[in-house]
């Protein structure tokens, strides 16, 4: 197993909105290892579940044992290292109150076969897994329960556990009417995020001081981003805005210059009307495409 021979026969792992909470794999006897402080209290607080996931673990690898011996013989394969992959996932909109869903499983770094929800049909572009799409669209009532209902609840379960870290939010400070304005996020992670000041939709970097990514104590991360207002005229405020979005991600969080929602030493402006709507519109986007994805692979070398 050249260059791979370190890793495990079996893992697989859970993120939410791009943030891994545990890990398993074929070499720690069914231990699940929480990968947050929120999954630790999660797992001391409901044994049930520690006890689920661990089965849950165990028995995928059984499973994937078994296929991934499938597979070589479908594919007429006799020797070298394969990897079997499957990854399920959920995003539910709290603006719209819509689930969407996925289960796709891959060979060898190759889409193998994928569910899709709107037509409750398993999709194949492999002859080698006719068979099974036949065999798995007998029970397309089952999956879809698995991917929608079940899925929601966990997405749901974490979110609740971890949303003092998984709900990152955006704000403006103000030391002063004269000061530079900040654009302050804060509660992320991972740290691979950006964070910039825009004009007309577009990046700006004069009058603009960018500043260090930074530890939070709960394991998120921090940054700020200034932005000099001093030749702003108050008709072309509205023509600025700080946006923060995650590396190589669409969901991104727009705040427009606006004095309503800037914190100052005072406090933040009173206009009750439009504070009310821009946090709203904020918390929207923080938690509006969450995200819950399970992840399995399983590595088999015959010799």
């Amino acid at each position: 197993m050249s260059g791979i021979s370190k890793l495990p026969e079996f893992f697989a792992y859970g993120t939410v909105n791009g943030v891994q909470f545990g890990y398993c794999d074929s070499d720690s006897n069914k231990e699940i290892k929480p990968r947050t402080p929120w999954m630790n209290r999660l797992l001391e607080d409901d044994p049930h579940h520690l006890k689920w996931l661990k089965n849950k673990c165990y028995y995928n690898w059984l499973d994937f044992k078994a296929t991934i011996k499938t597979l070589i013989n479908r594919f007429n394969q006799s020797e070298g290292v394969h990897i079997y992959q499957r990854m399920n996932g959920c995003f539910w909109d709290d603006e719209t109150k819509e689930l969407d869903a996925f289960s796709q499983f891959g060979y060898d770094g190759e889409d193998l076969i994928r569910f899709d929800l709107k037509t409750l049909t398993w999709i194949t572009p492999r002859h080698q897994t006719v068979i099974t799409k036949h065999n798995w669209n007998s029970d397309t009532q089952g999956w879809k329960f698995a991917l929608t209902e079940d899925c929601k609840y966990f997405l749901q379960l974490y979110l609740n556990y971890g949303k003092n870290t998984l709900q990152k939010t955006v704000s403006l400070l103000q030391k002063t009417p004269s000061s530079v304005v900040t654009c302050h996020a804060t509660g992320f992670y991972p740290e691979s995020a950006l964070l910039f000041w825009r004009k007309d939709g577009e990046e700006i970097h004069e009058g603009v001081e960018i500043g260090f990514i930074l530890f939070n104590n709960d394991g998120t991360f921090q940054i700020s981003v200034d932005l000099n207002i001093s030749s702003i005229n108050d008709e072309d405020w509205n023509r600025y805005d700080c946006l923060f979005q995650f590396s190589g991600f669409e969901d991104k969080i727009t705040t427009i210059l606006d004095r309503v929602i800037i914190k100052t030493n005072q406090g933040i402006f009173k206009n009750k009307k439009i504070h009310i709507y821009i946090v709203f519109y904020v918390i929207l986007h923080l938690i509006r495409f969450n995200q819950f994805t399970f992840n399995s692979y399983h590595i088999f070398h015959k010799n």
